[in-house]
């Protein structure tokens, strides 16, 4: 079996974890309010994010798929902790679509899209998703 990325302990509550088939480096911290320096993203925001960039990306196949032009959109994401136990209780995504003309039926594709997202469909059902798509006007 292959693995997807190799994950090393560097000490002072950080981690490095490489993409094995690009060999792409990232690095988390703890967060600062449970002991960590905060100077890179946590595991728990790497989650968050992962939900906002899978969400891009999903609707991005179908927009290749259905010549729409999403070039340019952006995903804002907020993670709300909960303790006892410490979990990502609530991931708020904020997708922000381009100045671009969008058809009705062009946007009912995308926001299926998005909710169809592999990260968000592996999460936790008691983890409370707030999605947002915000088109032009």
């Amino acid at each position: 079996m292959s693995y997807t990325a190799n994950s090393i302990y560097k000490g002072q509550l950080r981690t490095e974890a490489t993409h094995l088939k690009s060999g792409t480096i990232i690095y988390t911290d703890a967060p600062t309010d449970n002991r960590g320096k905060g100077e890179s993203f946590s595991p728990t925001d790497m989650v968050a994010t992962a939900l906002g960039s899978c969400m891009l990306t999903i609707m991005g196949i179908k927009a290749l798929d259905s010549n729409i032009d999403m070039e340019g959109a952006k995903a804002e994401v907020k993670k709300i902790m909960a303790s006892e136990p410490r979990r990502i209780a609530k991931i708020e995504v904020k997708i922000t679509m381009p100045s671009k003309p969008y058809s009705d039926k062009e946007k009912k594709i995308l926001e299926r899209a998005a909710h169809a997202c592999p990260v968000g469909k592996s999460l936790s059902e008691n983890l409370e998703e707030d999605i947002q798509i915000i088109w032009p006007t």
